[in-house]
């Protein structure tokens, strides 16, 4: 099952569909780029705020789960930790 989806895959396009593809692999790739980057800046601000937060004692209520949530986009934003 594995060889049919990787053949499929790789099928080489006809020679006037390359522009197209070419420029379309180039999109998908900023916006894959950029969503990584701003999941990244997201999760560092936000465990920033987190740690102002969890300076007070009834921030810290909020401040705790906003640290896991910046903890994961920032992971989640990272290409090495991803399974792709």
């Amino acid at each position: 099952m594995a060889n049919l989806n990787t053949r499929a895959r790789h099928e080489r396009a006809p020679l006037q569909l390359l522009p197209f593809r070419a420029v379309w692999r180039l999109v998908s790739g900023i916006l894959a780029l950029t969503g990584r980057l701003v999941a990244v800046i997201l999760g560092l601000v936000f465990m920033i705020v987190s740690v102002v937060l969890t300076v007070t004692v009834m921030g810290a209520i909020v401040g705790i789960p906003l640290l896991i949530l910046g903890l994961l986009l920032t992971l989640g934003g990272v290409p090495i930790c991803t399974s792709q």
